[in-house]
Parts: structure tokens; sequence; C-alpha cells
């Protein structure tokens, strides 16, 4: 533990080494840090704490390496209050209206295409995809692949080539597409 504490000393007199060879010792800590403050914060987060941890040490160590510390406590309370502030900048940019604060997100694994039970329901959907066909033609052979012939995202995606994770994108915009054409918010 005087390791740190000396690396800390040595960085703050102006030692670069020092500054590369403190990250090391520490990240383990900082990491779990991280952890215990990513944990508090609400599902769907988009920063890591592995991200977390590097945006932090930059703010302690990479900028003014020649902020004293008094010692390896000292450091690890200006550790976590760097996370905090780079949590509550974080959480302040999403909720500027630019940044979509104003919208609530909906979780589109849950949102499934309804099967039709009445005729009109079936004609609306079929004429939804014709039109998603002719703005998207990959979407609307990924719809009729999953809603249709009941393909898993793994198995659509093999049949179209491309990545399940591509698959796993486009289904959840055409499910969005489809949805809002249907009930008639969507685009023209």
């Amino acid at each position: 533990m005087s390791d740190v504490t000396q690396l800390l000393d040595a960085a703050a007199a102006g030692d670069p080494d020092a500054a590369a060879a403190l990250l090391p010792r520490v990240y383990d800590e900082l990491r779990k840090l991280a952890a215990a403050r990513m944990a508090a914060e609400a599902p769907g987060h988009t920063l890591q704490p592995t991200a977390l941890v590097h945006d932090a040490y930059m703010r302690l160590v990479g900028t003014d390496a020649s902020r004293p510390w008094n010692g390896r406590g000292h450091f690890f309370a200006a550790a976590a209050e760097a996370m905090r502030r780079i949590l509550v900048e974080s959480a302040r940019r999403k909720h500027r209206r630019r940044h979509g604060g104003d919208r609530v997100r909906i979780d589109m694994d849950g949102l499934e295409v309804a099967v039709p039970e009445r005729g009109d329901d079936l004609l609306a959907l079929d004429e939804a995809l014709s039109q998603l066909a002719a703005a998207d033609p990959q979407a609307a052979e990924l719809v009729k692949l999953r809603y249709f012939a009941g393909l898993t995202i793994k198995e659509a995606a093999d049949t179209l080539g491309v990545a399940p994770r591509t698959a796993d994108l486009l289904w959840a915009y055409a499910k969005s597409w489809l949805l809002r054409k249907i009930e008639g918010d969507g685009p023209r």
C-alpha cells in the first residue's frame, strides 16, 4: 500500500512514469468502486464501469499530474468524487432535449407484432409490410422470415446473410416501423 502512496507522491512531483505505473496498481480497486457506483444507476445506462474508471483516472492524473495527494485514501476519495461527477454529467447530458431527454425509453424486446385476429388486421399488416418492402426490402424480408416462417433471429440472419446483431437491430427497427404504420402514426 505504501507503494501506491509513493507513486502518488512521484506523480505529484511531475514524474510521468509514476502516473503510468500507478494505474495497474489501483485499477482493480477503482474498478470495484466504479462497479459499486454503476450498481446504483438505473438499468440501461450506456456508461460502463471500465469507461468510468478510465475517465475518472484521466481526470485525476492525466490533466493535472502535479496535484498533491495526501496518501492513498485521499486519492480514492477523489476518484469516487470524479466518478460521481462523471455520472452526474452523463445524466444531465441524457436529460437534455437534444439528447432525447424528453423521450421515454421503450424496451423493444417486449414488443411483438400482434397476431392478427381479424381479417382487417391482416390486411393492415400486409399493406404496412408492402410499404416497408418498398422502403427497406431487407427489413421486410426479415419480418417475413421471423413472423410468418417462425425463424429465430440467428436463423433469419443466416438466411439473409447478415450478422445476428444486425438482424436484431433490423428486427427492432421493422417492428417499430410496422407498429407506427399500422397505428397510423408512422412514416408516410
